[in-house]
Formats: structure tokens, C-alpha cells, sequence
């Protein structure tokens, strides 16, 4: 995996989900599985992509990962949403669901 092969995600599809995670971090071993269902429940065309920012310091870097966990959220090759830390589930579906619905709807 590398830089352009994550951009080559964003550009070929409609919606996608970038989740930025570290090997010894608890809360996004936590969150991840939490945020993975929810978004194929409410949002099944949304891509779905995980990342290690450990494991790929370089991409973390290249997308201004500074803390994990970090969830990014794009529409058509756009930046829509950025989350960081302390993320809610509950609200990143709320702040999600409008522009998912204008999209593909």
C-alpha cells in the first residue's frame, strides 16, 4: 500500500471512508469495528478502507494524520469530513447522512 494507491481509491470511487488506526492503540481497536458496521448498515456505498498509521507513517503523514484514531470522509475525490480522537459514532452517521443522501440520491 502505498500514497497512490490510496489516491487512486479516493479518485475511482463515488464514496469513500479512510479510518486511521495505530497497533497499540485501544480505541480504535474499540471504534473500528463499531464504525465498519454501522457505515454497512447506513451507508453501503461508501468504500470502507483501514489504515495503520503505524505500519504506513508516510501515508499518515501525506493525509495530516496527527493522532489516531482519525476517520476522513470523502465524496467524488473531495475531503467532506474529518473526525480525530475522541470520535461518536452517533454523530459521525448524523454528519454523514446528509451529504451521502444528496449524493446518491
Amino acid at each position: 500500500m502505498n500514497i497512490e494507491d490510496i489516491q487512486n481509491e479516493i479518485n475511482s470511487n463515488d464514496a469513500i471512508l479512510l479510518y486511521f488506526s495505530g497497533e497499540n492503540c485501544g480505541v480504535c481497536a474499540a471504534l473500528k469495528p463499531k464504525i465498519h458496521s454501522s457505515f454497512q448498515i447506513h451507508f453501503p456505498k461508501i468504500k470502507q478502507l483501514f489504515i495503520s498509521a503505524s505500519d504506513y507513517p508516510a501515508i499518515a503523514a501525506h493525509f495530516s494524520i496527527f493522532t489516531i484514531p482519525s476517520v476522513l470522509i470523502y465524496f467524488d475525490g473531495k475531503e467532506t469530513k474529518r473526525e480525530s480522537r475522541h470520535i461518536s459514532v452517533d454523530q459521525l452517521i448524523q454528519n454523514t447522512k446528509r451529504p451521502y443522501e444528496l449524493y446518491f440520491n
